[in-house]
């Protein structure tokens, strides 16, 4: 009976992630993606830095805007944001790269570069 239940639990919870994942935007989509590539270049990605990508993708001209999609993926524990040096750096979550990596393999979003990481690759 104790195994019944824990396998309803796992099949709810992969039914909310799975609604999650269905409800995120190009924004969202793109917060996890430019995370994740900073990251892996060993680079501190911000909000500053999301904002002016996310300007130069055509998404937002508004910092507040940006300020409200990176909360909401941090809301979903899809990120960490921590406070470094007068900095919000942006870091993916073991969750977030989950999602990440199921929207990849769904082709949903387009992948746009970030102008930051760009730079900070060179």
């Amino acid at each position: 009976m104790a195994r019944e239940a824990k396998n309803v639990q796992k099949a709810e919870t992969d039914s909310l992630f799975a609604q999650q994942i269905g409800q995120l935007t190009q924004a969202q989509y793109l917060v996890l993606l430019w995370a994740t590539q900073g990251e892996g270049l060993g680079v501190k990605y911000n909000l500053t830095n999301c904002f002016d990508d996310l300007k130069h993708a055509g998404i937002t001209r508004t910092k507040q805007t940006a300020v409200a999609v990176v909360e909401s993926v941090r809301s979903l524990c899809f990120i960490e944001i921590k406070d470094e040096r007068n900095r919000k750096n942006i870091y993916i979550t073991k969750w977030g790269a989950q999602a990440l990596a199921a929207l990849v393999g769904i082709s949903r979003f387009q992948d746009l570069e970030s102008l930051f990481l760009k730079e900070a690759s060179r």
